[in-house]
């Protein structure tokens, strides 16, 4: 199996945030069909399988702000603030675990399922006090609504694309 250099990993992992500044226009830059299919998340969820934990982990906190800063999408607080914590954490948790896991297909499924609740629980707990200093609520409704009934369509999506393009990258000998 071929390991990535540093070097490697620094160009993968900035052309998976080039492809996660990209992604969103697949939604027509529309709020409620990114927030339904999350779509900087698959980037941020890859990175941190293919280059690392300390890859996904910074390439999930700088895209969310990056995105907002340039792009005026998502806006900066309370949502790319929030956003940047919780992929920041996808990133690390599926790397780490990917890492430290033995090297079969379902443990790609265990990471990126920890790692998915890891970076909503972080989400939550950061919106609580970034929803505050922007004048709005935060309450256990809104992010149960948030982070699990209305995101179904994007753990699905997730789910489903993910594990494919790991287990791919892998099998091609990459990962």
């Amino acid at each position: 199996m071929q390991k990535l250099t540093k070097t490697k990993k620094l160009v993968v992992s900035a052309a998976l945030l080039a492809i996660g500044m990209l992604l969103p226009y697949l939604t027509g830059q529309i709020p409620e069909i990114g927030n339904k299919i999350s779509p900087l998340h698959l980037p941020v969820l890859i990175c941190g399988f293919v280059c690392g934990w300390e890859y996904g982990l910074v390439v999930g906190f700088i895209l969310p702000l990056l995105r907002s800063i340039t792009l005026g999408m998502p806006p900066l607080m309370p949502v790319a603030s929030a956003m940047a914590v919780e992929m920041a954490v996808y990133g690390a948790v599926a790397g780490k675990l990917y890492e430290v896991l033995p090297k079969k297909n379902s443990s790609v499924y265990f990471a990126l399922i920890a790692a998915m609740l890891c970076g909503r629980v972080a989400w939550g707990v950061v919106s609580i006090p970034l929803y505050g200093m922007a004048g709005r609520t935060f309450t256990l409704q809104v992010f149960v609504t948030s982070a699990f009934i209305n995101a179904v369509p994007a753990i699905l999506i997730q789910l489903l694309v993910v594990p494919v393009i790991v287990i791919a990258l892998k099998k091609a000998k990459v990962v």
